[in-house]
């Protein structure tokens, strides 16, 4: 049974969708976390959904009704950076030409989500650090100070921990933010989910070109499932909208995924996992990726596996793979 979860005031899109243990003990701990006012850190690799979660929980809290304000800590440095964060006042650097807010006092009563934190050098981290003892900013070129109530959630690919050990993040900073953290686990851990996910995309992508929603087929979905999803749920996202693009019909065929999940790294993730898969399995797989790679053309197919292309007319047709590649 297909378990998703969608917050008051979430836009459409902003779902969780999944069954593995995994996925229920994040939406679990975000509940909890939710209503309460205390900073969160979302750790977790690229493309597992700390955004969606971080608007998850704001959705869930008191402050709902109030801006989520997204800051990209990787886009800006020093004072410009600084700016953005505090606001400044007309006059105070050239270019500005007008007072402006900044992003705290934009958030003011509601919630500010500031994605890879790891990536602010280390005086704007004390001048965080200052913002959240004092509950006030003060914009660049001024000495007033404005009262601010902001909810601070943040995100990291990094190991934020070890950061403070090399003395590249700072430790007082890292214990105000730290109060509860919660693990984004990576696409490959919720093997479960995958195909949920996938047919979950694939019913978007139909919405949005008004057309009847594609299927996978047993094979396709193997694929997915059996693919290590180095970019996690965004990496499955766009995959899912290449094939519904490059289907020719209702079904989505392994030959309408991606060429880098078909190539995958099979063998290595069979080393990876102790497990290994039926010779005919990778052997189906690897025709199928020099077809596409080839855009069906057999004899370029052929050359790139090594054989002949009477071997190669042969394994299309045990496989069955005619239809597919007409």
């Amino acid at each position: 049974m297909e378990l998703s979860y969608q917050a008051p005031a979430c836009p459409h899109e902003k779902v969780f969708v999944g069954v593995s243990p995994a996925f229920q003990s994040v939406l679990e701990t975000i509940r909890i976390v939710g209503p309460r006012c205390c900073c969160v850190i979302l750790e977790g690799e690229t493309g597992t959904g700390k955004e969606m979660a971080a608007r998850l929980i704001h959705a869930l809290s008191e402050r709902s009704a109030k801006p989520f304000i997204p800051v990209d800590c990787t886009a800006l440095n020093g004072s410009l950076f600084e700016s953005q964060l505090f606001g400044h006042i007309k006059g105070a650097f050239t270019g500005a030409v007008s007072d402006t807010l900044g992003f705290f006092r934009a958030a003011d009563g509601g919630t500010i989500f500031l994605d890879e934190i790891g990536e602010m050098n280390l005086d704007l981290q004390a001048k965080l650090l200052r913002v959240l003892q004092d509950n006030s900013v003060t914009p660049v070129g001024s000495t007033r100070q404005h009262p601010v109530d902001v909810r601070v959630l943040c995100a990291t690919n990094r190991d934020l921990k070890q950061m403070v050990q090399k003395g590249t993040f700072r430790a007082d900073l890292y214990f105000r933010l730290n109060v509860y953290k919660i693990q984004m686990p990576p696409l490959r851990e919720r093997r479960e989910d995958i195909r949920l996910l996938a047919d979950y995309f694939l019913r978007k992508q139909a919405e949005l070109y008004e057309e009847p929603p594609r299927q996978l087929t047993e094979e396709a979905a193997a694929i997915l499932e059996d693919y290590h999803w180095p970019g996690n749920v965004r990496e499955l996202a766009n995959a899912m909208e290449h094939a519904h693009i490059a289907s020719r019909g209702p079904l989505i065929e392994p030959s309408d995924l991606p060429a880098d999940i078909l190539e995958g790294d099979l063998l290595v993730n069979q080393l990876e996992k102790d497990e290994f898969y039926p010779f005919r399995q990778i052997q189906k797989r690897m025709v199928i990726l020099a077809l596409k790679k080839s855009h069906s053309r057999k004899m370029a197919a052929a050359r790139m596996l090594g054989i002949d292309h009477r071997k190669l007319a042969r394994l299309v047709e045990e496989f069955g793979l005619e239809a597919t590649w007409k």
